[in-house]
Formats: C-alpha cells, sequence, structure tokens
C-alpha cells in the first residue's frame, strides 16, 4: 500500500470530526430518589452524596427563612466535598409543605401525626416551596420556587387509609403527589414537579445561566 503523503494526512485529520469531552457529572447532595429521577429525565449526569443537616426549625423563624437557612447548611456541608475537577457544579435542595404559616416535616412511623398533617390540608388549598442552590466555580444560583396545592375534602376513613399506606411517611406534609395522593389533589397553580421536590424548569434554566446545560 503506499505511503501517505503529509499533506494527504493532514486532510484525512482535518476531516475528521472533533470528539467533544464528556460533560462532568453534577454532585447532587440530596439522598431524595425523586430529585435524581427529575435530573434523569432532564439529561442531566449526576452522582449523589447525601448531605444532612439539622432541619429542627428555630423559634420565631418563618417558614421562607427557615427554608433559606436549611439549603445554605446543606450547600456549605457540600462545599466541603465538592471537587471541581471531578463534579461540574453542585445541587442541594429543600421542599416544604406549608399551611397557616406551619412547616410540615415529615412523619416518620408517626401515623398519628400523619393524619393530623393530611387533615389539615383536607378541602384546603397549601403551599409548597422548593429551594435549590446551584453553586460551580465561582457563580451560583440560588431560588426559592412556590406552588400552590389544593386537596379535596376528605372524611377521617379516607384520611386514614391513605395514612396507613405508608405512602407518606419520608415525604414532606405526609404525602406524595407522584403516588396515591394524586387522587387527592383537585387543583395545582405551578410547577408540579416542583411538589414532587426539585422544580425542572427553573433548575435546568438554572443550568442554562451558569452554562451547564445538559
Amino acid at each position: 500500500m503506499p505511503a501517505r503523503l503529509p499533506n494527504e494526512a493532514n486532510a484525512a485529520n482535518a476531516a475528521m470530526p472533533e470528539i467533544a469531552a464528556p460533560r462532568l457529572p453534577l454532585l447532587l447532595g440530596s439522598a431524595s430518589p425523586r430529585r435524581r429521577e427529575i435530573l434523569t429525565v432532564l439529561g442531566v449526569p449526576h452522582v449523589v452524596s447525601p448531605q444532612e443537616v439539622d432541619e429542627t426549625r428555630r423559634s420565631g423563624e418563618s417558614a421562607d427563612a427557615y427554608l433559606i437557612r436549611i439549603v445554605g447548611d446543606k450547600r456549605d456541608r457540600a462545599l466541603t466535598i465538592f471537587d471541581p475537577s471531578t463534579c461540574s457544579a453542585l445541587l442541594v435542595a429543600d421542599t416544604s409543605v406549608i399551611v397557616d404559616g406551619d412547616v410540615l416535616g415529615k412523619p416518620g412511623d408517626d401515623d398519628e401525626e400523619g393524619r393530623r398533617m393530611i387533615a389539615r390540608l383536607a378541602g384546603r388549598t397549601h403551599e409548597v416551596h422548593t429551594r435549590f442552590c446551584l453553586h460551580a466555580p465561582h457563580r451560583e444560583h440560588s431560588e426559592t420556587v412556590s406552588t400552590s396545592v389544593q386537596f379535596r375534602p376528605m372524611s377521617t376513613d379516607q384520611i386514614a387509609r391513605y395514612v396507613a399506606s405508608g405512602e407518606g411517611r419520608d415525604k414532606a406534609g405526609g404525602y406524595a403527589i407522584q403516588g396515591r395522593a394524586s387522587g387527592l389533589v383537585c387543583a395545582i397553580n405551578g410547577s408540579y414537579s416542583n411538589v414532587v421536590g426539585l422544580p425542572a424548569s427553573n433548575v435546568l434554566a438554572a443550568l442554562e445561566e451558569l452554562g451547564l446545560a445538559p
């Protein structure tokens, strides 16, 4: 086979398309499978490193101030392990269910507390606030997104049946809108994924803003 002349080799190399370096994954500082699912649907590669902080609400602390503090604490904790050489940015978030100015936490295995929570939400409109912080080297985006959710009226038996399903034990407000609780919701105003745990549209816009869009 005849040897390729230097100019022919250069031309062949120039014709080869450049292969883009793979984008570094996002560091997600959350154990929530719902947040992982949302990032996956958006096509955002990520690795997970849950960040646990004290989520006790302070006396006199407003719902908004509480959420800002918790997300800030998660960010500060995640920054101690964040390595820009292996991850493009870090993302932390927290979701609050708010009714009458009260922040409803996770009932855990306390079904009585779960029934009290759902009883407070039944037949009413409440707010779901998710705050997220997207941090990249030398730049950061933090935002709180609000969604209004209306529950249909419910009897004591209906409330007890839902709580007994166990679906809401590890969810803020004691319910999972993406599960059986979808049958409890009669209206929603705002981002659905925000109620699930991460406002997809806002997170994607923030990624684009920081030059990290998938």
